[in-house]
C-alpha cells in the first residue's frame, strides 16, 4: 500500500576555512532530528571531510543523539554535511478545558512529576532587582486566576510584537537581562528570555534548538525561514511538553523541527569543536541550509524508521 505523508528534507553544510593545514581536535555534532509521535525519521546521514578517526553516537543526559568525531589528519578545510527525511507530523495547538489543573495560573505540578521536572522549574540566571520577575507578571490578570494558554500565548506573541530580531556574530545566549533591556536579539536570546520569565513564575520551561521551514513563499514572515532555529517547550499537567516559538509567534509545533532539547542554551549547541594552530589560521565559516518539501512523493508504508 502507498500513501503520501508529510516529508521533509534537511540538507545543513558547515565548511571551515583555514589559511593552513591545522589539526583538529574533538567536535560534538548535533544535528540529527529527534524523533516523537509527531517526527518520524525516514533517513540521516553525517558526511565529514576530513574523514574523522573515529566517529561515534552517543545520547547526552536529555537523550538527545550527540555524534562525537576525533581527527588524525591536518587539512586546510573541514566540513560537517547532515541530511536528514524526516515525517513531520504538526501536534495542532493545544486547548485545555477547564476541569483540567492546568487549565488557569498558579496550578500545581503532580509530586511524581515534579522531582522531574524542578531544573526545568528552576530559574539558572540571576535577576537581582526583580525587573525579569515584574515583567513575567505583566502577563498575569489583575484577578486571579489567569487562563495558563492566556500567559503563555501573550508571552510569545508580547515578545514577536515587542522585541527586534538581529543576528549577533558573538559567541553564545544573551542574559536574559540584556534581552529584556535591549529589546532585541536572537532566537535563541528570546527563548532564553521566555524560559527564565516563566521559571519565575513557577512553570516548567526547557530550551528546543532545531530548524524552521516555511512552504510556499516567504509571505509567512518568519525570521530564520529554512534555517536552524531556537524556541521554547513548557510543561502542563495532562497536557505534556508544548512548543511556543516566541521569535515568530508559533504555538505548537507547526514548521518546526526538533534536534535537542536542554535545560540551558549553552548544552544545545549544533556543532562545537575545536583546532590546534594560531588564531590567525582561521579564515571563516560558511553555513549553507535547505529546507524542502518532498511530501508529493510516495513512500511505502512500510518504510522502516531510525
Amino acid at each position: 500500500m502507498i500513501a503520501k505523508m508529510p516529508i521533509l528534507t534537511i540538507s545543513h553544510k558547515t565548511e571551515y576555512r583555514y589559511a593552513h593545514p591545522v589539526a583538529f581536535g574533538e567536535h560534538t555534532i548535533m544535528l540529527r532530528p529527534l524523533p516523537g509521535h509527531d517526527l518520524r525519521i525516514l533517513a540521516h546521514d553525517l558526511a565529514i571531510a576530513p574523514e574523522p578517526m573515529r566517529l561515534r553516537w552517543i545520547h547526552d543526559v536529555f537523550g538527545n543523539s550527540v555524534a562525537i568525531a576525533t581527527f588524525d589528519e591536518r587539512a586546510d578545510t573541514l566540513t560537517f554535511t547532515s541530511t536528514s527525511t524526516v515525517e513531520h507530523n504538526p501536534v495542532e495547538e493545544f486547548a485545555l478545558t477547564p476541569d483540567e489543573p492546568a487549565f488557569f495560573y498558579p496550578f500545581l505540578y503532580d509530586d511524581e512529576e515534579y522531582p522531574d521536572l524542578a531544573q526545568y522549574v528552576t530559574p539558572q540566571y540571576g535577576d537581582p532587582n526583580g525587573e525579569l520577575s515584574a515583567w513575567a507578571r505583566r502577563f498575569l490578570d489583575v484577578q486571579a486566576p489567569t487562563p495558563t494558554i492566556d500567559i503563555l500565548s501573550g508571552m510569545t506573541h508580547g515578545i514577536r510584537e515587542s522585541f527586534t530580531y538581529r543576528k549577533r556574530h558573538e559567541q553564545g545566549t544573551q542574559h536574559p537581562l540584556d534581552t529584556l533591556q535591549l529589546k532585541s536579539g536572537t532566537c535563541r536570546d528570546f527563548a532564553l528570555l521566555m524560559i527564565e520569565a516563566l521559571r519565575r513564575l513557577g512553570i516548567a520551561a526547557r530550551f528546543v534548538s532545531g530548524y524552521i521551514f516555511v512552504p510556499g513563499d516567504s509571505a509567512h514572515g518568519y525570521v530564520g525561514a529554512g534555517n536552524t532555529h531556537a524556541w521554547v517547550q513548557v510543561y502542563l499537567p495532562s497536557a505534556g511538553w508544548i512548543e511556543f516559538d516566541p521569535t515568530n509567534g508559533i504555538v505548537g509545533s507547526r514548521d518546526l523541527v526538533r534536534v535537542a532539547v536542554a535545560r540551558d542554551p549553552r548544552q544545545a549547541i549544533p556543532l562545537h569543536g575545536v583546532y590546534l594552530g594560531s588564531a590567525d589560521a582561521f579564515l571563516g565559516m560558511e553555513v549553507s541550509i535547505n529546507v524542502v518539501s518532498v511530501t508529493d512523493q510516495a513512500v511505502p508504508d512500510a518504510v522502516e524508521l531510525a
